[in-house]
């Protein structure tokens, strides 16, 4: 988990009591409590109803052999967003509307699809770099970083389909042996 998120998930307790206060001085503490309260049942009943939703379309999906309407990530981002209401604050509180309110759903839905996107790219890029074997290699066709330790144009995963695939090798090839040497030693 990234430094600045943990920092984040530090402050939150202290900014969510700072932010109490200050809305008790404001309005009064009445009527903070009876908001923090009110949005505490909004979060109930909005995990009520997405739980209920949820189960129904994954039953139904599950009888007709279909995908579940409307994705799984509606439902997901309605119970993330009924869990922070129902935690007290108005931080959560306001983090957790966005989540439930149908018009900022889908923007939503779309930052975290291309989140999701950017983040299994690099996973993917990640996993291809550790498969490539560094150092020298010997030129002639299917040579160089597009062939990797999988042949020329292969992944762990199967061919490349990004269209960078290098040429087959239809190269001599050289048979050989490697001894480690030890710099220490000299």
């Amino acid at each position: 988990m990234p430094l600045l998120t943990v920092l984040a998930l530090m402050a939150l307790p202290f900014l969510e009591v700072w932010l109490m206060i200050a809305v008790g001085g404001w309005i009064g503490v009445p009527w903070t409590l009876a908001a923090l309260v009110s949005l505490m049942v909004l979060g109930v009943a909005v995990l009520r109803r997405a739980g209920t939703r949820a189960f129904r379309d994954a039953d139904q999906a599950m009888r007709s052999g279909e995908q579940p309407r409307g994705g799984l990530l509606d439902p997901l981002m309605l119970m993330a967003g009924g869990i922070l209401l129902v935690i007290p604050g108005f931080i959560t509180a306001v983090l957790g509307l966005l989540m439930v309110l149908p018009f900022t759903r889908p923007v939503l839905r779309w930052a975290f699809a291309s989140w999701a996107r950017r983040r299994v790219r690099g996973m993917q890029e990640r996993m291809n770099e550790e498969f490539v074997v560094r150092g020298s290699t010997a030129p002639g066709p299917g040579a160089g970083p597009a062939a990797g330790p999988f042949g020329p144009g292969q992944s762990p995963f199967g061919p490349r389909s990004d269209g960078d695939a290098a040429p087959q090798n239809r190269g001599r090839v050289i048979q050989g042996r490697f001894e480690p040497r030890d710099d220490d030693k000299d």
